[in-house]
C-alpha cells in the first residue's frame, strides 16, 4: 500500500476510535428527548457535524500558537495527550462514558438556548480533550503539506461518518441495540488504549533524548 493510504488508513481508523460515532450516539439519545423524531434527528447530526468540523480547523490552524505562547514541547504533549487517552480508554472499555455526559447545569442551558447540537452535543461529547490533544500531536508530526493533507481528509471522513451515525442514530440502536453499542465501545477502548501507549513511549523517548 503507497505511503498516503497507509497514513491516511492510520489516521482514520485513529479518529474514528477516539471519537467513537456509534458509542456516541447511544449517548446524545440518552440526553434527548424520547419523543426526538428522524427529521429532528438529521438537524441535529448536521449541526453537531458542522460544530466539529470548526472546532477541528480552529485547533489545526492556531494548534502551534497554543504550544509557543505557552512555550511547550511537542513531546510534552505525546505524552500528556497520550495519559488523556489512555483515561478515556479505560472509560470506554468499562463502558462508562460519564465524563463525557454534561453536567445538569449544561443541560438546563443548553435546553433554555433550545439547541443541544452545538453544545454539549458537538462540544465536548462529541469533539473532546482526545480529539484535541490528538490533532495537536499529528500537527505537530506533520512536516509537509501532504502530512496535513492526510490529517484533514482523515478527520473529513470521520466527520462523514458521525453525521451519518446521528442521522440514523434511531435506527441503529435498535439494530445494535445497547449490548451491541457497548461491544463497539470496548473494542474502540482498547485501540485508544493502544495508541495512548504509542503517544506517551514516542514522547518520553524523545524527551529522554532532547535532555540527556
Amino acid at each position: 500500500m503507497p505511503p498516503f493510504f497507509e497514513s491516511l488508513l492510520q489516521n482514520t481508523i485513529t479518529f474514528f476510535a477516539i471519537l467513537d460515532p456509534i458509542g456516541v450516539s447511544a449517548l446524545v439519545l440518552s440526553i434527548l428527548p424520547a419523543n426526538t423524531t428522524s427529521s429532528q434527528m438529521n438537524d441535529i447530526a448536521r449541526k453537531s457535524t458542522f460544530t466539529i468540523i470548526i472546532a477541528f480547523f480552529v485547533v489545526l490552524l492556531t494548534g502551534d500558537f497554543i504550544l509557543q505562547i505557552f512555550a511547550i514541547n511537542a513531546n510534552s504533549i505525546k505524552v500528556m495527550g497520550g495519559l488523556v487517552l489512555i483515561l478515556m480508554a479505560l472509560q470506554m472499555v468499562r463502558g462508562s462514558n460519564k465524563s463525557k455526559k454534561p453536567t445538569k447545569a449544561e443541560e438546563k442551558d443548553s435546553k433554555e438556548q433550545e439547541d443541544l447540537s452545538v453544545i454539549p452535543i458537538g462540544i465536548p461529547i462529541t469533539f473532546g480533550p482526545g480529539i484535541f490533544t490528538t490533532i495537536l500531536i499529528y500537527k505537530q508530526e506533520a512536516s509537509t503539506f501532504t502530512d496535513i493533507s492526510i490529517i484533514i481528509i482523515a478527520f473529513l471522513i470521520n466527520a462523514a461518518l458521525i453525521y451519518i451515525t446521528f442521522k440514523y442514530s434511531i435506527y441503529l440502536k435498535k439494530i445494535l441495540g445497547l449490548t451491541g453499542q457497548n461491544i463497539v465501545t470496548k473494542l474502540m477502548g482498547l485501540i485508544v488504549g493502544a495508541i495512548a501507549v504509542q503517544f506517551i513511549i514516542s514522547g518520553i523517548v524523545s524527551l529522554t533524548k532532547a535532555y540527556l
